[in-house]
C-alpha cells in the first residue's frame, strides 16, 4: 500500500478539493518543485474532461436555443391557416426530435462528468502530495546535514579562536620578556618588531 492510500487518501475523505488545474496556486507550486510523468498525464486527462464539460455546456445552450426557435416556427406555421407549409413543419419536427436526442445524450454525459473530474482531480492531488512530501523530506534531510556541519564547524571555530588567543598571549608575553631583558636595541638588531595590535612580527 502506497503512502497515498495510507495517509493522504483517508485525510481527503469528505474534503472539497478545488480543481487543481484551474488553481493558479497549484501551477505556481511547480515553479518550486518538478512535476513527474504521472502528474503531467493526470493534468492532461483532467484538462480534457474540463474541456469536454465546457463543450457540452456550450452546445447544450445552443441546442436548446435552436429547439426553441424551431418550436416557435412550428407553432407560427400551424397557426397560419392560409399558408401552412406541412413539409417545413415536418422538417422542423424532425430537427426538434434530433435536438431532443442530442440533449438527452449530453444530459447523461453531463451527469457523469463531475464524478469523473472529481476522481481524476483527487488522483492529481494525491500525486502532487507525494511529490511535495518527497521534496520536503529530501530538503529537510539536507537542512539537517547542513545544520550538523555548521554545529561541527562552530565547535571547531571556537577551538581555533581559543587557540589563537592563547598563541597571541604567549607571543605577547615572550616579546615583553625579551624586551625587558635585552632592551629595544637588541630586539631591533634581530629585526623582531612585534605589533600587538596587528599580531604581526616584522
Amino acid at each position: 500500500m502506497s503512502r497515498s492510500d495510507e495517509v493522504y487518501k483517508p485525510a481527503l475523505e469528505g474534503k472539497k478539493v478545488p480543481v487543481l488545474t484551474l488553481d493558479h496556486k497549484w501551477h505556481r507550486l511547480f515553479t518550486q518543485i518538478d512535476s513527474n510523468s504521472e502528474i503531467k498525464s493526470l493534468e492532461k486527462e483532467l484538462n480534457e474532461l474540463l474541456k469536454r464539460q465546457g463543450k457540452i455546456n456550450t452546445e447544450t445552450k445552443e441546442i436548446k436555443a435552436l429547439k426553441n426557435k424551431l418550436m416557435e416556427e412550428i407553432r407560427s406555421s400551424s397557426m397560419d391557416s392560409e399558408s401552412v407549409d406541412s413539409a417545413k413543419i415536418e422538417e422542423n419536427k424532425k430537427l426538434v426530435e434530433d435536438c431532443n436526442q442530442k440533449l438527452e445524450s449530453y444530459q447523461d454525459e453531463a451527469l457523469d462528468l463531475p464524478n469523473e473530474i472529481n476522481e481524476i482531480n483527487k488522483k492529481l492531488m494525491l500525486a502532487t502530495m507525494e511529490v511535495c512530501y518527497d521534496d520536503i523530506k529530501e530538503g529537510t534531510e539536507e537542512i539537517n546535514e547542513i545544520s550538523q556541519w555548521i554545529d561541527e564547524i562552530r565547535v571547531e571555530l571556537k577551538k581555533k579562536v581559543v587557540r589563537k588567543q592563547e598563541k597571541q598571549k604567549r607571543i605577547q608575553d615572550l616579546y615583553a620578556f625579551m624586551h625587558d631583558i635585552f632592551g629595544a636595541d637588541v630586539i631591533e638588531i634581530f629585526d623582531m618588531k612585534y605589533n600587538p595590535d596587528e599580531n604581526k612580527l616584522h
